[in-house]
């Protein structure tokens, strides 16, 4: 690598999404169990996406003012409406069944926090035990979950608090996250955004973003 450093190499903090990114793919997940309900992979995801009703149990879920049980209840009622023959307990757990550790990009959090600089979880939750398995306090230097602060991605509000909460500024940030519009989001509050795809594509973009290392 050379020892120019480049214009882009300013950022010196990485927010990072769990789902789809320290995970395997969510919308995989949605899929699988899509075609399992209804054999049709897409159900989950247009339901979530285009019907007002879903949507907002999601919204309401994700910011913690419905629980899994109330989620689970409301969502497989829509997607029996839809034709598929769901029952609500248990809904969540057969999602999350179906999201697997990534361990690239577990140990690229680990080599961006030990190159010297801060790293934080934005997440938006889902479910009572979406995170079960991980030790985010020990990966991450500061954890900022929807349901716990009342607001989700795409809000202002979500980046504000998860830089607060890391001691930066959002121009001092980069955020990593699988879905496109939360990237876009993040952008217009000034945080530089990557498009997760995979773990080596991912470390080279913030290699072109972040400040040179300073950890040991």
């Amino acid at each position: 690598m050379s020892d120019v450093v480049s214009a882009e190499q300013t950022r010196s903090a990485v927010l990072f999404d769990f789902g789809g990114v320290l995970t395997t793919s969510v919308v995989a997940a949605f899929e699988e169990l899509g075609t399992e309900l209804a054999d049709d992979p897409r159900l989950l995801l247009r339901l979530l996406s285009r019907d007002e009703e879903s949507r907002t149990l999601l919204v309401a879920h994700e910011e913690g003012r419905i629980g899994e049980r109330d989620f689970e209840t409301g969502l497989a009622a829509r997607l029996r409406a839809h034709g598929a023959a769901a029952e609500g307990p248990g809904l969540v757990r057969r999602i999350q069944s179906r999201l697997h550790p990534d361990p690239d990009m577990i140990a690229l959090v680990a080599k961006v926090r030990a190159d010297g600089h801060r790293v934080g979880l934005l997440s938006n939750s889902l479910g009572d035990h979406c995170y079960d398995g991980f030790d985010l306090p020990a990966m991450f230097d500061a954890v900022t979950v929807s349901g716990e602060i009342g607001v989700r991605k795409p809000s202002r509000r979500a980046y504000a608090v998860a830089c607060e909460r890391l001691g930066v500024r959002p121009e001092e940030t980069v955020m990593v996250d699988d879905l496109p519009q939360n990237i876009v989001a993040a952008e217009r509050v000034g945080i530089a955004g990557v498009v997760h795809r995979d773990a080596p594509t991912t470390a080279a973009q913030l290699a072109r973003l972040l400040a040179p290392a300073t950890g040991a």
